[in-house]
């Protein structure tokens, strides 16, 4: 007779006691000594202002400590090819699982990364065309628009039973790439008439890049080479001279004297411009960058960068090339139809990569698409593609504000992913501002009180409800809702775009006001970015401040960066009657121990490398005798220290009186970096920081209408309220400004609004509204009107 089963209940497992990663004592960057518990298989939430330590404590410390672990887990001859980490200042570090970080780093601007290089798809659609294709051509190499055609033939010597013996022997590679454009979809050409008026002589300075007038050594060394007469016009220079004064290969020559390396205009112009960030350049040098070189659609490949025999290759009529241009989510559709059992498992990957793009809403893509075109939650997004199916547990999932240009009606759906990464048993950390994330969270760790120095401590952690009744600046702002215009500006003029067609776009015809500030809305992939920045007519005067990244080394800062340092070191100089340039530490000033570093690097091979801080100069990067010249009653390093709001104070009056300084600091105070220290490195900073630099440096520019994508990114909710001033100053004071965003703030604040879709990809591309906010949610036609009725009610 079956007896009923017993219920066996198990004691507590101490296996199971680990529920907590605990941190104790981390230091990293501005952190203060904190110590924090934070619980596993959830979601946890950290905010807080910009720069009060987030970043610092997830991916600084929590994060890396993890990767470190991990890495050393390895033989050091495989450590020797990873990437060196230290150790995070921090005393405890315990609880840890693995760590995969989903970060907003750009994908790269390679032009030969893509979409679908970036995240397999174009190697799983390549080995289906090598099998599945008619005509066959090859392998998957045959395929690839990074790999060239090759083949060669000579003798070789193989020694065979103590006899050597000479064969003849032939190799052939089929690659995929086109060899004229070499696999990157364009061609670029120098414009030669930008580099030279062919009616003048040297002397008489025919040569017109930036630099090379007004006798300088650069224009000397083509006077002085002996080549070419210097009084002949360049227009009728012969063939070889021709060739001498553009192409010359390097040549060791004595000009005046002096050792120097002669090059053709064009090779020296293409390593000393055109190889460096158009960002980090100076404002007259990007103008002759710009006018210069020009763009081309390969004609050979029409810009799908593969060869013919690659284009040639079919399946049911479709080409590699074919595929890769489709729309992602046409793409899948077109996968889920061909049926070949022999290609089975291969054709379930492709279908579940392509799927998981459109699932996370990234189906407007294509897999052609530039990586480094990707806005930076574009990019973040396609990283999170391959661990959507994954069927790992207990690990950490690490997020860098995932909501970043996402509309409000995609953050729903981002949400719901990051749940469900938590409930298959994952810890996922997410740093966030917008109250929709935080709303969703199990725990949330708020880190201020301010920033910088201001920050750097564990302000509140619990839940969302306690959040709301905290007391900090997070808890105050949470439930902010930015009210509705009761009158708004009447236009000045307005900008014409006809017939715009760039990616998406539908033969788009509209009127931008200007002298307002407008605002361009619509769900990501649906047109707004192709219709601002890749529509509006060249000559409109348009300052643009895209959300490109600043690349910098550990000696840019951000007085280096928005040129603050020059007219500080002229003020230097003039005081002590010395030259400027001791007062760079790149420069004639660097301590000659450290070179202007501050700090000694010990490379120590497969192990994180050691710096320590320079004895000779105490980290300060300058060399003694330049510490005893002073301004104000400050050495050099010492105003290099001080942060934005005490240098304002500092160069505004007496004898540190500096207008140009001063103009400079004022306005990185207006856009909320009052906090930072105008010698802290680039590196340091946090994203919103970096876009709130790029534009406080573009607020000088010369240029009446002002185009900022997505101002808000990275933006804390009590920050928002500034930037909603700064906007009103900056068209107060007669200026234009559109915004491209998805904050309802914004979008409540603005004077006109134009709204683009329905959808994303070719279902958007349209204007679904224009007009007032007002207008928009009294009509409520459009998905953006719903979540912004929503926001205004709540």
């Amino acid at each position: 007779m079956a007896k009923e089963t017993e219920t066996i209940t198990f004691a507590p497992h101490v296996a199971d006691s680990h529920g907590l990663i605990r941190v104790h004592g981390a230091r990293e960057n501005n952190l203060k000594d904190v110590s924090i518990e934070i619980p596993k298989r959830r979601l946890t939430v950290f905010t807080g202002v910009s720069g009060s330590g987030k970043s610092s404590l997830v991916f600084d410390t929590i994060a890396a400590e993890s990767q470190r672990l991990i890495n050393e887990t390895y033989p050091a001859f495989v450590q020797g090819f990873m990437a060196n980490l230290a150790r995070p200042e921090v005393d405890v570090l315990e609880g840890l699982t693995t760590a995969i970080i989903v970060d907003q780093q750009r994908m790269g601007g390679d032009p030969r990364s893509t979409v679908g290089t970036a995240t397999d798809a174009n190697a799983l659609l390549r080995i289906l065309f090598s099998r599945l294709g008619k005509p066959h051509i090859g392998s998957p190499k045959a395929f690839s628009f990074n790999i060239a055609s090759i083949s060669g033939a000579g003798a070789v010597t193989v020694e065979r039973a103590g006899q050597k013996v000479k064969e003849r022997r032939s190799f052939s590679i089929t690659g995929g790439m086109c060899p004229r454009c070499e696999g990157r979809g364009a061609v670029t050409d120098l414009d030669l008439a930008q580099l030279y008026d062919e009616t003048l002589s040297l002397n008489e300075g025919a040569i017109t890049v930036p630099g090379y007038k007004g006798g300088g050594w650069s224009s000397r060394l083509y006077i002085e080479s002996g080549f070419f007469d210097p009084d002949k016009p360049v227009g009728k220079f012969t063939k070889k001279e021709l060739q001498d004064f553009l192409y010359r290969e390097p040549t060791r020559m004595k000009i005046a004297g002096i050792n120097m390396t002669y090059e053709g205009l064009v090779p020296r112009i293409q390593k000393s411009m055109l190889s460096k960030d158009k960002e980090s350049m100076q404002p007259h040098i990007r103008e002759f960058v710009e006018r210069a070189v020009t763009f081309a659609t390969c004609p050979d490949c029409d810009g799908t960068r593969l060869s013919e025999g690659a284009r040639s290759s079919k399946i049911d009529g479709i080409s590699i090339a074919d595929a890769c241009a489709m729309q992602i989510s046409d793409l899948a559709a077109w996968v889920r139809g061909v049926d070949e059992p022999s290609v089975a498992p291969l054709l379930d990957t492709l279908r579940h990569t392509l799927e998981s793009f459109v699932e996370i809403g990234l189906g407007y893509l294509s897999l052609d698409r530039p990586a480094g075109t990707l806005s930076g939650g574009e990019a973040q997004r396609t990283k999170m593609i391959r661990h959507l199916g994954s069927s790992l547990t207990d690990v950490t999932y690490v997020f860098d504000e995932p909501t970043t240009g996402l509309h409000p009606h995609d953050i729903q759906r981002m949400n719901g992913l990051l749940l469900r990464l938590r409930d298959k048993g994952n810890t996922v950390l997410v740093v966030e501002h917008k109250p929709e994330v935080i709303a969703i969270a199990d725990h949330v760790v708020d880190l201020g009180p301010g920033a910088g120095a201001g920050g750097g401590t564990v302000c509140f952690q619990g839940t969302v409800e306690a959040l709301r009744t905290g007391g900090t600046i997070t808890g105050r702002h949470f439930d902010d809702r930015a009210a509705l215009k009761d009158t708004v500006r009447k236009p000045t003029g307005t900008l014409e775009i006809r017939g715009a067609s760039s990616h998406n776009l539908q033969d788009v015809d509209v009127d931008i006001p200007l002298g307002v500030l407008a605002v361009v809305t619509g769900v990501a992939g649906s047109g707004k970015s192709s219709l601002v920045h890749g529509s509006i007519p060249a000559g409109a005067g348009v300052v643009s401040v895209d959300q490109g990244a600043i690349r910098g080394s550990r000696r840019s800062n951000p007085a280096t960066y928005t040129g603050l340092l020059d007219p500080i070191r002229k003020a230097f100089a003039k005081q002590n009657g010395v030259k400027p340039t001791l007062f760079s530490s790149n420069s004639e000033g660097a301590c000659p121990t450290c070179n202007g570093a501050g700090v000694i690097y010990t490379d120590l091979a497969m192990m994180a490398g050691v710096a320590t801080t320079c004895e000779e100069c105490d980290g300060k990067r300058f060399e003694a005798s330049v510490l005893d010249y002073h301004l104000g009653g400050r050495d050099i390093s010492e105003v290099l220290a001080m942060p934005v709001t005490e240098a304002e104070e500092f160069f505004a009056a007496g004898e540190a009186h500096t207008p140009a300084a001063h103009r400079i600091l004022q306005r990185l105070k207006d856009v909320g970096l009052g906090y930072l220290t105008i010698g802290q490195p680039l590196t340091t900073l946090s994203g919103g920081e970096r876009q709130r630099l790029k534009l406080a440096t573009h607020m000088a520019d010369k240029g009446g209408v002002y185009v900022l994508d997505e101002p808000t990114a990275g933006l804390h909710l009590a920050d928002v309220e500034q930037l909603l001033g700064l906007l009103d100053r900056l068209v107060d004071s007669g200026k234009s400004v559109i915004v491209v965003e998805h904050h309802q703030a914004v979008m409540a604040h603005a004077d006109w609004i134009i709204d683009l879709g329905p959808g994303a990809g070719h279902d958007g591309g349209r204007i679904v509204f224009e007009g007032t906010p007002s207008d928009l949610v009294a009509a409520r036609s459009t998905l953006t009107a719903e979540h912004l009725a929503q926001y205004i009610g709540g």
